[in-house]
């Protein structure tokens, strides 16, 4: 038996002809490190189209359509209205661009909390600004080895850098996107320092490649016809200086006749002939080097270069499902997890509390064609019928599901704002919707108010604390606006949060509550949170009235002489509140 080893390979292996050995030219080949550096990938995004697209389009994609907000319609309407305020989709949109073409970027959420460098805490923070930053504005702290921390494995904390401050701030006020994720463990974190590559790094060889070539065969358009005059002993009478002017001036004389007459005249020992290049094969070159990008790229070519594919009946549908398909797992796999806390803040500036039934769900990026508009609506249609004449749903509620149904498909969108401004049927009765058009009026100053309606409850509350003197049942109340300027009272506009027909807003149990000295006249306040007083504040500000403290904050006050009771000790009123409609008065004395 031969004491001789047998070596395994996986691959084919050729000794004549050396393949898969290391003879063979190939087996020398392998990639190499090579840096971009922030310079030269956001020139290439800038001079490139290409690379501009490949960033742009799943960016733009993924937020196009923006999202749904599942909830009650009220609900609904306050979160998008601060979703609006704070222009949350174009922010998202362009950190996701700036995380592709850089590797990363961050939103940071800035809050009435004064130091960045502490926990955000999503039940008891307001939000006052989103700003956008790229990772080359942030610089990353020490790495979290606490195997217990959500944040283990990533930086304990970021430092925003500028010429004139240093701020530090704690991750779980940085939404933060990563480009192209990086295979990394803590050991080359202090490579990546948690953040991932540009998605032109993978993407720039094909780049590089499709412009050299196409340059090249714009450079070849003028080569592409050549005129070659022959001329008898020319290469042994270059030596004499006379004859070689004469030649020049001869051609010169030549090329003048024909672009004026058309006509070439030559001596009759002259010969004349055209070369012209060869355009074969550049085409089909051209488009397998598109279809690299693309496929680099991770985007359809269909559209990433907005080209309906070749082949029989092929429109581009099927690419763009594939797509659509990418896109929707990307906001469902990445996009939804980091705008988390984001999310749970919003909810609670906008609710005041957390419902565990709000959600929301990414809206279809596909539209149906007329053709399958009508098919949808037909069916929709039928539906409604069919159950309708089961006769096991109220009509009212099968009445108010079918508006729904109707307008989220596309069918009728007009429908749910007509009825709206046309009334709703109960029954025999049609209840109209009245709307209320302001016009000018003399500027005055503006104090606006809201009545406590469940006022005996809020007093019961504060007996059981101790409180012995209260304000009377009457003068409890929450201050809206309180503008010593004048204004227009008309352009103030009516409060759209009203959530019965006597115009009271009632403010949900829970939330953050807190009870508290206010100001210098001994005055005990209940603070609690409201997105719709905040914003009609805000909206009363934007509309000329002043305010002269510097936020606004929600609140009852509930005495001046709180007496000897401790006011830390105190248990916060965590029942509803109701308010009345908003009051309209002039401040006395303030003009």
């Amino acid at each position: 038996m031969s004491d001789k080893k047998m070596v395994v390979r996986d691959n084919l292996v050729n000794l004549i002809s050396g393949l898969g050995t290391d003879r063979a030219k190939s087996s020398h080949s392998q990639f190499a490190e090579q840096y971009y550096d922030d310079g030269t990938l956001l020139t290439t995004y800038r001079q490139n189209w290409l690379a501009s697209r490949i960033v742009d389009i799943p960016a733009q994609d993924a937020t196009r359509e923006w999202r749904g907000w599942q909830a009650e319609k009220s609900d609904i309407e306050k979160i998008e209205r601060l979703e609006r305020l704070f222009g949350i989709q174009l922010k998202v949109q362009k950190a996701l661009q700036l995380s592709r073409l850089f590797g990363g970027a961050a939103i940071y959420i800035g809050t009435n909390e004064s130091d960045p460098a502490k926990p955000l805490n999503v039940e008891r923070e307001k939000i006052k600004h989103l700003t956008v930053l790229s990772k080359r504005e942030l610089s990353a702290g020490e790495v979290d080895d606490d195997i217990e921390s959500e944040y283990f494995g990533q930086p304990a904390w970021y430092e925003l850098i500028s010429k004139t401050f240093m701020v530090r701030i704690h991750p779980s006020r940085l939404v933060k996107f990563v480009g192209k994720a990086i295979p990394d463990t803590m050991g080359g974190y202090t490579n990546s320092q948690g953040w991932g590559d540009s998605i032109l790094v993978s993407c720039m060889s094909p780049l590089l490649r499709t412009e050299s070539t196409m340059a090249n065969a714009g450079e070849l358009m003028f080569e592409s016809q050549v005129d070659v005059i022959g001329i008898p002993n020319f290469m042994s009478s270059l030596n004499d200086p006379e004859y070689r002017n004469a030649t020049l001036e001869m051609i010169a004389l030549q090329m003048m006749g024909k672009g004026v007459t058309k006509t070439l005249l030559m001596d009759a020992q002259q010969t004349y002939n055209t070369h012209s290049a060869t355009f074969a094969g550049v085409p089909e070159i051209a488009r397998e080097m598109k279809l690299d990008n693309a496929g680099s790229a991770g985007i359809p070519y269909s559209i990433l270069f907005g080209d309906t594919p070749s082949g029989l009946n092929s429109n581009g549908d099927a690419d763009k499902q594939t797509h659509y398909d990418n896109i929707k797992s990307f906001q469902n796999l990445e996009i939804t997890p980091r705008l988390h806390k984001l999310d749970e803040l919003l909810i609670w500036n906008a609710l005041g509390i957390r419902p565990e039934d709000v959600y929301y769900i990414w809206n279809n990026l596909w539209y149906p064609s007329a053709k399958e508009q009508a098919e949808i609506g037909k069916i929709v249609a039928d539906t409604i019928v069919a159950l309708n004449g089961t006769t096991l749903y109220n009509s009212d509620a099968l009445s108010k599901a079918s508006i729904n149904m109707l307008t989220e498909r596309g069918v009728i969108p007009g429908l749910e704002s007509a009825v709206a401004e046309m009334g709703v049927e109960e029954g025999d009765e049609v209840i109209p919707v009245t709307r209320v058009t302001p016009t000018d009026s003399e500027p005055r100053s503006l104090y606006v108010s809201r009545k406590v309606v469940n006022s005996a409850e809020i007093l019961k509350w504060a007996k059981e604390q101790g409180f012995s003197k209260t304000l009377e049942a009457d003068d409890l109340h929450v201050t809206v606006t309180y503008s010593k300027a004048p204004v227009d009272w008309m352009k103030m506009g009516q409060s759209s949060w009203s959530e019965n027909t006597k115009g009271q807003l009632e403010i949900k149990p829970g939330g953050p509550r807190v009870v508290e000295p206010l100001g210098n006249e001994g005055a005990v306040v209940l603070m609690f949170n409201n997105s719709e007083l905040t914003w009609r504040n805000r909206e009363m500000q934007e509309n000329g009235a002043s305010w002269d403290y510097e936020d606004y904050q929600p609140h009852v006050t509930i005495t001046y002489e709180p007496g000897s009771v401790d006011i830390e000790k105190v248990e916060p009123y965590r029942g509803k509140i109701v308010l009345g409609p908003e009051i309209f008065e002039e401040i006395k004395g303030a003009n």
